[in-house]
C-alpha cells in the first residue's frame, strides 16, 4: 500500500471506531433500570383487527380502544386499498378482509373511500370467499361466515397418545396451542351477531377443489365433511359425554398453560382464542384466568401517534429474553469489559429469567431436566434452544462476581439444549422430533408452519455454543455439523428459518463451522462466501426481501437493511475475509448511522412463519451492526 492509501485506511478505521462508539452508548441507554433491553416487535394489523374483534365478542370492547385500534389500522393502510403483512410487501387479501371487517366494528362508513378501495382488492383477489381458514372462523363468530365452511376440529383430539398422528404434541408448540381452544371453538360453533355483511366482499368464487380420494389430503378432506356433520348435529348417546369431557380435559390444558403475565406462550394466537374458548365454558370476564389474560394484553399494547390522533397496536410477541442476550453479546464483541455494570446487570437479570419448571418438551425428551430460557417475559413452559445458544455464548464470556453461580447456570443450559437434539442431528427451536408432517394435510392448515422441525440458523447457534464450551468433539456436535453440511443449499447458502432468510441463514452457520474448526479454504466455506460477496448491493449493504420466502427469484435480494448488512458482515468475517466487500459492508454501516447512534431500518427481517407471518425487531438494526463492527475492529472478548 502507498502512504496515501495506509493515510486512507487509518482515517476510515478511526470512522468506523467513531460509529461503534456512538452506537454503543446508545444500545447502553436503552437498557431498562432492572437490567434488560427490549425493542418493540411489529408484525401486521391482523393483531390489531383481532384484538378488537376479541373484545367485541367478548363484550369488553370500549368506544376509546375501537377509535385507537381503527386509527393504526387505517394508518397502515396503502395508496391501492390494502393491508400487507410486512412493510412493502403485495396486499394480502386475509389481512385486507380482517381490517375492512374491524374498521366496520368500529363504526366506519362501509361507502367511504378507503373501505370501498378495501372491498374492491378483496373481489379482485377471489373475494371473501379464498381468505385464510382462520380468517373465516373469525367472520363465524360475528354470523358472517357459515361454520359448515370452516374445517372442523373435535376436542376429542386431547384423548389421543403422543405417539399417535394428530396427537397435540405432534403439532409444534405455537400451533398446540392454537388448536387445543378452537377444538372448543369449534365444537361450540358459536354466533354471536353483528348489523352488517360481508356480502360487498364477496366474488362468487368456487371453493378449492378437492385433491383425490385415495391420497392422504383427499381423505382428510373427505374426514372433515363427516366431522362437520358431527358437529352440526351434535353427538348422541355416550358419545354426547365423551364430548363433555374432552372439552373439560382441553379447558384444563388450557388452564394449567396459562403463564405469569396472563397469557398462553407469549404470543397473540393462542392468548385470544384461549380467552375466547373459556369464555364459551363459562369463564365469566371477571374471573381471575380471564381477567389476568385481558390484563396481559394491554401489557402488550403499544401506544403511539397517527395524523388521525391516538393509536393503540399490539405486539404478537414481546422479545426481552432475546434482545438482552443478543445485547450482551454484541457489547462483548464491541469491546466492553466483560465486568462492566451494564453487562453484570444483564447477566444477573438473565440468570433469574432461567427456566428450572416443566413443559410440554418433555413428552419427547421426559428424563431431561430443564435449564433453559424462553423469549418473552413470562413463557415457562417453553423454552427455546435458539435463545439457550445465544445466551450461553454471550454470559460464558461474562465475568460474574459469583462464577460458580454463571457457571451452573451455563452448564444446566448446555445440558438441556444437547438434549433437545432431534434424531436427524439437527436442532428445531422448542420441541425435539417434531418432524411430523400429517397435521399439514388437514384442511385446516392453510395458515403456515404448524410443526417445528430442525433448521439451519437454530442448529448453526447450537453448534457454535457446543464448541464454544468445548465439545467440539461430543457426538452432539458432530451430528450437528454434519447436519448443517447436508443441509447447506446447491448455491452455497443456508436456508434461515428465523431470520431473512438465505443471508440470516449462512450468517448463522460460517461462523458456527469456523468455531468447530472448519478451515476457511474449506469448499464449503468457499461456497458460501461467494455467495455472499455475489449478492451485495452496488451500496455495499446486503438485504433479502421476505418474498424470498415464496419466490425463489427473491432470494438475497433486496433493499439494504443494517441487520442483514451486519450478517453479510458477519460470514466474511469469520471466514477471514477483509477485502473489498467488507470494506463496502462496514462502509454502508458508517454511511447510513443515525447522529443518535442508532440506524433506521424499514423493511422486517425477522420471521415468524416462512410465506405467512414476519416480524419487525427494532433492536435488530442496532445489535447486530455493533456486533459486526466490533468484529471487525477486533474488539470481541
Amino acid at each position: 500500500m502507498t502512504a496515501e492509501q495506509v493515510a486512507d485506511a487509518e482515517r476510515s478505521d478511526v470512522r468506523v471506531e467513531e460509529c461503534l462508539d456512538a452506537a454503543v452508548a446508545y444500545l447502553r441507554s436503552l437498557q431498562h433500570d432492572d437490567g434488560w433491553w427490549k425493542g418493540d416487535l411489529a408484525t401486521n394489523v391482523t393483531m390489531d383487527a383481532e384484538d378488537l374483534m376479541l373484545r367485541h365478542f367478548l363484550g369488553v370492547a370500549s368506544a376509546q380502544t375501537d377509535a385507537e385500534t381503527a386509527r393504526w389500522i387505517r394508518s397502515q393502510q396503502r395508496e391501492d386499498g390494502t393491508w400487507a403483512t410486512f412493510p412493502g410487501g403485495p396486499g394480502d387479501l386475509s389481512t385486507t378482509v380482517e381490517s375492512w371487517v374491524a374498521l366496520r366494528m368500529a363504526g366506519d362508513d362501509p361507502g367511504a373511500a378507503h373501505l370501498a378501495r378495501a372491498a374492491s382488492f378483496i373481489r379482485s383477489a377471489g373475494g371473501v370467499e379464498q381468505a385464510r381458514v382462520f380468517t373465516h372462523i373469525w367472520l363465524a363468530l360475528f354470523g358472517l361466515w357459515s361454520w359448515d365452511d370452516c374445517p372442523d376440529l373435535p376436542p376429542e383430539l386431547i384423548f389421543l397418545p403422543s405417539r399417535v398422528p394428530l396427537n397435540v404434541y405432534n403439532w409444534a408448540c405455537w400451533a398446540r396451542q392454537t388448536i387445543v381452544p378452537l377444538t372448543i371453538v369449534s365444537a361450540h360453533r358459536p354466533v354471536r351477531p353483528v348489523a352488517f355483511t360481508v356480502e360487498v366482499l364477496r366474488a362468487g368464487t368456487a371453493s378449492s377443489p378437492r385433491s383425490a380420494p385415495w391420497s392422504l389430503d383427499g381423505a382428510f378432506q373427505r374426514l372433515d365433511v363427516v366431522l362437520n356433520a358431527y358437529s352440526r348435529w351434535g353427538p348422541r348417546g355416550p358419545a354426547k359425554g365423551l364430548r363433555r369431557l374432552a372439552m373439560r380435559r382441553a379447558v384444563e390444558w388450557i388452564v394449567a398453560r396459562q403463564e405469569a403475565d396472563g397469557g398462553w406462550g407469549g404470543i397473540q394466537p393462542p392468548w385470544v382464542y384461549s380467552l375466547i374458548a373459556l369464555d364459551l365454558m363459562g369463564y365469566a370476564i371477571d374471573h381471575p384466568v380471564m381477567a389476568a389474560g385481558l390484563r396481559g394484553l394491554d401489557g402488550f399494547t403499544v401506544h403511539t401517534e397517527t395524523a388521525e390522533g391516538p393509536a393503540r397496536w399490539l405486539e404478537a410477541c414481546q422479545s426481552p429474553v432475546w434482545d438482552t442476550g443478543l445485547a450482551v453479546g454484541a457489547l462483548l464483541d464491541a469491546g466492553v469489559e466483560p465486568d462492566d455494570k451494564t453487562v453484570l446487570k444483564a447477566t444477573d437479570w438473565l440468570l433469574a429469567e432461567q427456566i428450572d419448571a416443566p413443559g410440554d418438551w418433555q413428552v419427547r425428551r421426559p428424563g431431561l431436566v430443564s435449564g433453559g430460557w424462553a423469549f418473552e417475559f413470562a413463557n415457562d413452559g417453553y423454552p427455546d434452544t435458539d435463545d439457550t445458544a445465544e445466551i450461553v455464548l454471550a454470559l460464558r464470556r461474562v465475568e460474574h462476581p459469583e462464577p460458580g453461580r454463571l457457571r451452573k447456570a451455563l452448564d444446566d443450559a448446555v445440558e438441556w439444549t444437547a438434549g433437545m437434539q432431534s434424531a436427524d442431528g439437527g436442532w428445531g427451536a422448542f420441541d425435539a422430533d417434531n418432524t411430523d408432517t400429517t397435521p399439514l394435510k388437514l384442511p385446516f392448515c392453510d395458515f403456515g408452519a404448524v410443526i417445528d422441525p430442525p433448521s439451519a440458523d437454530v442448529t448453526a447457534h447450537v453448534v457454535e455454543m457446543l464448541a464454544a464450551e468445548g465439545r467440539t468433539d461430543s457426538a452432539e456436535c458432530r451430528r450437528g455439523v454434519r447436519w448443517l453440511l447436508d443441509s447447506q443449499e446447491k448455491d452455497g447458502s443456508w436456508f434461515g428459518r428465523w431470520g431473512t432468510n438465505h443471508v440470516y441463514g449462512t450468517g448463522a452457520v460460517v461462523p458456527a463451522l469456523i468455531a468447530v474448526g472448519m478451515p476457511a479454504d474449506d469448499p464449503v466455506i468457499r461456497r458460501a462466501v461467494r455467495w455472499v460477496e455475489d449478492h451485495q448491493n452496488a451500496d455495499g449493504g446486503w438485504g433479502e426481501d421476505l418474498r424470498s420466502y415464496v419466490d425463489p427469484s427473491w432470494i438475497g435480494r433486496g433493499d439494504s437493511t443494517p441487520s442483514q448488512t451486519a450478517w453479510g458482515l458477519l460470514t466474511l468475517l469469520a471466514a477471514g475475509e477483509r477485502g473489498d466487500a467488507v470494506r463496502r459492508g462496514v462502509g454502508y454501516l458508517v454511511d447510513t448511522q443515525r447522529p443518535d447512534g442508532g440506524w433506521d431500518e424499514h423493511r422486517y427481517t425477522g420471521t415468524g412463519f416462512p410465506g405467512d407471518f414476519y416480524i419487525g425487531y427494532h433492536l435488530y438494526r442496532l445489535v447486530f451492526p455493533i456486533w459486526a463492527l466490533g468484529r471487525y475492529l477486533g474488539r470481541n472478548r
